[in-house]
Formats: C-alpha cells, structure tokens, sequence
C-alpha cells in the first residue's frame, strides 16, 4: 500500500488551471499555421479557447475531454506537419486539466507537451529550422508558471529521446524544472 500511495502527490485544480493557461499561451502561438491550412476547421481553436476558460476558474468537464480528443482529431486529418503539430499542442493544451497526480514519466507531456508540439510547429514551418523552435522553448520557459516547475519537481524527469519531439520536450522540462534558459550555441 506505501509503494501506491508514493506513486502519487497533491495536484490542486489551482494547479492545474495555472499550467492550462500557460499551455494555451503556448499552443495559440502556432495556432496559425494549423488555420492557415484549413478554410473553417475550428477544433484547434476552440480547444484551446475551452483550456482558458478552465484557467479562468471554469469546471473541468467532460466537454474539455472532448474537446481536446477533437483537436487531435484534426491534427490526424491534415497532411501538412506543421500544421499537424499545431493541432496537436491545441488539443495537448486542452488535455493539460487532466494531468494525474502521477509519479510517472510519462505524465510529464501533459505539461510541457504543449509548448513542445507548439516549438516543432514553428520549427518545421521554417524548414526545420531548430533555432526557430529554440526561441520557442525559451519563450515558453520564461512564461512558465511556477506550478509547472513545482508538478514537473513531482516527476521523474525526462530523457532527450531520439526524435526531435523527445528533444524538445526534453529542453522544456530540463528548463522548467532547472528554472534557466538553454545555452545558444
């Protein structure tokens, strides 16, 4: 019974709602390159509108859930992976209200998964770039909010991976939790 009960902590919705907003602020900011591909698809969008409404004391219901679920939905529909990549930071940004108070990895890329898929999104718009997507990462870490770094600390941390993705995800949570910014080359 110990060994379950270590496995998880306290997340407050006050948390939550925190890291939400910054996980919309994160997404909104690749949200064009989603739109400028499609003529009236707004499952992104409103993704990301529900995640500011839970942030602004909103309840977490289940219309977020699917919400999200349909911002990934539209990402699967779009061939253009920048623009895949934008959908999916909406529709992680909405997913963040559901992080588990889990002590598990995996959990981590409800946090910084946002901010990453949004990083890739810029980054593979300007022919991957990686520098592009290293403004990104800085962006988001200096505009994280402490409970990030405080339920990131909760965490096991993240390795870099062997995809660009795992990279990204892995500077964001490196940063967050180191509360610095990475070196430029």
């Amino acid at each position: 019974m110990a060994d379950h009960e270590s496995r998880y902590f306290t997340l407050s919705l006050e948390s939550l709602r925190a890291i939400g907003g910054w996980a919309a602020d994160c997404a909104e900011r690749a949200l064009s390159l989603y739109e400028a591909h499609v003529d009236s698809d707004s499952r992104p969008r409103a993704a990301i509108e529900g995640i500011r409404e839970f942030a602004g004391g909103g309840r977490r219901t289940a219309r977020l859930r699917s919400l999200a679920m349909e911002a990934h939905a539209a990402a699967r529909e779009i061939s253009d992976p920048a623009a895949v990549a934008a959908a999916r930071a909406a529709g992680l940004a909405a997913a963040s209200a559901y992080t588990h108070p889990l002590v598990d990895v995996h959990q981590t890329k409800h946090i910084v998964g946002p901010a990453a898929y949004a990083a890739l999104a810029v980054e593979l718009d300007h022919d991957g770039d990686p520098k592009v997507a290293d403004g990104e990462v800085r962006w988001a870490i200096e505009h994280a909010p402490s409970e990030a770094r405080e339920v990131l600390l909760q965490m096991p941390a993240r390795r870099p991976g062997s995809s660009r993705l795992d990279t990204i995800l892995y500077e964001l949570d490196a940063g967050i939790r180191a509360g610095t910014l990475p070196q430029d080359d």
